[in-house]
């Protein structure tokens, strides 16, 4: 009954937002398979997989310390800095087409990122273990107040929640930089159908981010405003 007289009931703002959430996800998942799919049928100019552009790179960024294994399954690929490895998936580490290039660098461009200290990868980094704690617990806290009928614990939850809007919305910066570091490298070092493919697999990827962002904060905007209605 609490969840009602709160004034959360389902509406047509709640189910716009799950809308736009589901439509976004499918429109930026699709294109990023197909720039993937299509760069992937095309041979870099590098001599090398991967792997090999991204280890180049890696030295070059002044990341030589920096690991490379692989991880299975399909762009699943990503640099973690608590190992200090690159994972990438078997195609992209063994793979030698513009598309796996550009996804090894572009995991490599995290690694540099990391090693020249980049201030949103440090902010991002040191926000995983509060983000973590709060995804868990948020939803939980926010169930319990609407059914208590209690504001204070509501306005905790949001709060909670609005630390995984800031994470996201950190990430943007940190996933376009990279992107830009590894279009850079591929440019200097490689030729202009490495740098154009580069270019439109990982923006199709970054897309992927601003779409996910972008719901969050209006999910967090929608959590506000009928909280502040409710008052």
């Amino acid at each position: 009954m609490g969840y009602y007289t709160y004034g959360y009931g389902i509406d047509f703002a709640y189910y716009g937002i799950v809308i736009l959430s589901l439509f976004l996800g499918l429109i930026t998942q699709s294109y990023i398979r197909r720039k993937y799919e299509r760069w992937s049928k095309v041979d870099a100019s590098f001599d090398g997989t991967g792997a090999d552009v991204a280890r180049q790179m890696l030295n070059e960024g002044g990341a030589s310390s920096v690991g490379i294994t692989s991880v299975p399954g399909h762009l699943t690929d990503y640099y973690d800095p608590r190992d200090n490895n690159l994972h990438l998936s078997e195609e992209n580490m063994r793979g030698g087409s513009v598309a796996s290039v550009a996804v090894a660098c572009h995991e490599a461009g995290h690694a540099v990122q990391h090693a020249k200290d980049y201030a949103p990868m440090r902010v991002r980094t040191a926000l995983v273990p509060v983000v973590n704690f709060s995804q868990n617990v948020w939803m939980l806290v926010f169930l319990a107040g609407v059914f208590m009928n209690a504001v204070g614990l509501v306005r905790i939850a949001i709060a909670l929640f609005a630390f995984s809007v800031i994470f996201q919305l950190v990430t943007l910066p940190v996933e376009i930089n990279a992107s830009r570091r590894a279009v850079q490298f591929l440019e200097t070092h490689g030729q202009g159908i490495d740098r154009q493919g580069a270019k439109e697999v990982l923006t199709a990827a970054a897309l992927t981010y601003v779409a996910a962002a972008l719901v969050s904060v209006v999910q967090l905007l929608y959590l506000m405003g009928r909280t502040d209605r409710r008052d």
